[in-house]
């Protein structure tokens, strides 16, 4: 079963304007098979098989000299001369649409780039699929969906996520992590993984998470950067533009991945989420991370924060459409509305200046779409069909 990408439609775009496009994502988020699919006739190349790699290595100007079709190499960053060999080759033809470079790990993909291909390439992000992407998503839960993620192999594929995400995340501790960085204790690192997932819908307290791990603050934030650079988690920073004060400077931490985040808090049964006392964050997780998916696959990058007073009064997500256009979000797992949902929007409401738009909106767990009070209140898997009107 193929199920049609979003952003494969901005990778054609892009392909019109630049010589080079990247696409760049977390491990079975589906690049691949995107690209075989929406580019048959494009020479694949991918440069974890020995024989590919082989064969680039031997006579890269030869085999990557562009010939009518375009190339795509897979894991580009798995041979760091190949992004000098395309720029000589894309600059003596000069035209758009030779290329193609995929690759899992951002962090060494985004430094050959900026090396070598700078003004050339158009970078563009595949992560597990959005729930606009599913359509039979109105037909389960947000407990299913926060179980089961949206790794293509897990809905595709119907494996159990229970099967699926260790070994997806011993593959990742092994592979990547070795690969971008020296660790010599990976069960510690492993365990480092599990409290990110305790703390996921937190502000970020490093010292907290440091000492809980039983390492330094700066390997900390080493191993943090290595999870965001490798797609494994995301960082909601605090917004504070046209407001006098800011008080909370730490972001708050998120992963792409709910299935992920279930399976390192070793849940095993989707039952148990519900009763779970992570419940709350891992419905949050749901939503911002289905905000933040949305954007990159429309090919934008996300202007999205989050709010708290020195009171504690926060605002979930706040999406920045424009300095003078918000978009307010308060996410609640319950399925009943209560007047407090609307609480923390008024009181964030009264502090904008008043050229500031702001359209409120509660994402809940319930079955009800309406207007109450200037809010709109929206079922969860009715979200993303919003997003299409918000962020254009």
């Amino acid at each position: 079963m193929i199920i049609e990408r979003h952003i494969t439609n901005r990778i054609e775009q892009s392909l019109k304007k630049f010589p080079i496009v990247s696409l760049t994502g977390p491990r079975q988020s589906g690049k691949t098979t995107l690209l075989k699919n929406a580019f048959p006739d494009f020479e694949y190349f991918n440069l974890e098989r020995i024989d590919h790699y082989d064969l680039i290595v031997s006579d890269p100007i030869g085999v990557l000299k562009y010939k009518g079709n375009g190339i795509i190499i897979d894991e580009a960053q798995r041979y760091p001369d190949i992004f000098r060999t395309i720029q000589v080759l894309s600059d003596e033809q000069n035209l758009n649409g030779q290329y193609i470079l995929s690759g899992s790990q951002s962090f060494l993909m985004n430094e050959k780039i900026s090396q070598s291909l700078a003004g050339r390439v158009r970078i563009h992000h595949l992560f597990p699929f959005d729930i606009s992407e599913i359509e039979t998503i109105h037909k389960t839960s947000s407990i299913n969906a926060i179980y089961s993620g949206f790794y293509p192999r897990v809905l595709i594929n119907d494996i159990e996520p229970e099967e699926f995400y260790p070994s997806y995340i011993q593959t990742y501790i092994e592979r990547d992590i070795r690969s971008l960085q020296s660790i010599d204790n990976l069960r510690t690192f492993n365990r480092f993984l599990g409290l990110c997932a305790g703390r996921t819908g937190q502000v970020l307290n490093i010292s907290g998470l440091a000492n809980d791990t039983g390492i330094s603050v700066n390997t900390a934030k080493r191993w943090l950067s290595l999870l965001e650079t490798s797609f494994i988690v995301y960082f909601l920073q605090p917004y504070h533009n046209n407001l006098n004060k800011r008080l909370i400077k730490s972001p708050k931490l998120y992963f792409y991945d709910t299935g992920l985040v279930a399976s390192l808090l070793r849940i095993n049964d989707p039952e148990y989420i519900s009763k779970h006392y992570h419940y709350g964050s891992l419905f949050e997780n749901l939503v911002v991370s289905e905000i933040i998916k949305y954007y990159y696959h429309q090919g934008k990058s996300p202007a999205v924060y989050y709010w708290r007073d020195s009171a504690g009064v926060e605002i979930d997500c706040v999406i920045e459409k424009n300095p003078q256009n918000l978009v307010t979000l308060e996410i609640k797992a319950g399925e009943t509305f209560t007047k407090d949902y609307l609480k923390n929007l008024n009181r964030f409401d009264k502090i904008l200046s008043g050229n500031i738009e702001n359209q409120k909106m509660v994402v809940y767990n319930g079955e009800q779409d309406m207007e109450i009070n200037q809010t709109r209140l929206v079922p969860w898997y009715n979200f993303p069909e919003k997003l299409k009107h918000l962020i254009r």
